[in-house]
């Protein structure tokens, strides 16, 4: 009778120890550290008038875009709706972004900047049970990414409007399907880290204050890293 009342606390002990950890329906998980977004670009050509290459000699050119990436403090909040089912919102800071010539404007450095504050809720199914320290997972999420803080170049201005005004522009903000990959890897009871990669399809079309513009397909890639507190 002792050495079974011992067994059964033992079970009890061990049973509690994993229910600390486990990743099970009703709990909470919150995260922080790095994201990065890396547009992969294809642009197409700026609306007439172009003169994009009228410095190298040529006559109307077409002007196209490149978008460089950026890093930002990233995080997020997790709640699980069952043992194998999540909701997450990823929280980060805006992202800033440098346009860059190419086309005809190749080698002719920045042109302008811009903002971008993705938002997104995520469905995720993780796989293995609630207990396993090592957990990969799966979401399809809804984005707002939403543009701002748009800023041209005198570059911009000469290629758009040479002699005139300076050019201002807008990009335009989208709802977009973000799928993503990922997985957790339990440090202790509570402490975990976090690691995914997402790529959505996005096309935008920037406008121009002197009526032109230009369409291009984003289709951002997310890269993060992250330790997290599971309660």
């Amino acid at each position: 009778m002792k050495n079974q009342f011992k067994l059964t606390l033992a079970g009890l002990a061990l049973l509690a120890a994993t229910a600390a950890w486990a990743q099970s329906a009703g709990s909470w998980m919150a995260r922080a550290g790095i994201t990065q977004i890396t547009p992969h670009v294809t642009s197409g050509c700026l609306s007439a008038p172009d003169f994009g290459d009228l410095g190298t000699g040529g006559a109307l050119g077409c002007t196209r875009i490149g978008v460089d990436k950026d890093a930002q403090i990233g995080g997020g909040i997790t709640y699980m709706l069952s043992d194998n089912v999540s909701v997450d919102v990823p929280l980060a800071l805006p992202f800033k972004h440098q346009i860059l010539g190419d086309g005809s404007m190749q080698g002719a450095g920045v042109i302008g900047s811009v903002s971008a504050l993705p938002v997104t809720v995520f469905l995720q199914y993780r796989f293995l049970s609630a207990s396993a320290k090592f957990r990969p997972y799966v979401g399809l999420g809804a984005t707002y990414a939403h543009f701002f803080d748009e800023q041209g170049s005198g570059r911009l201005t000469a290629t758009t409007n040479p002699g005139g005004p300076a050019t201002h522009f807008s990009v335009d903000s989208k709802f977009i399907l973000t799928p993503q990959l990922g997985a957790t890897l339990a440090l202790d009871e509570k402490m975990f880290i976090d690691v995914f990669y997402s790529r959505s399809k996005l096309r935008t079309t920037t406008k121009m204050s002197t009526g032109q513009q230009i369409q291009a397909d984003l289709d951002p890639s997310s890269l993060g890293l992250a330790i997290g507190f599971r309660f």
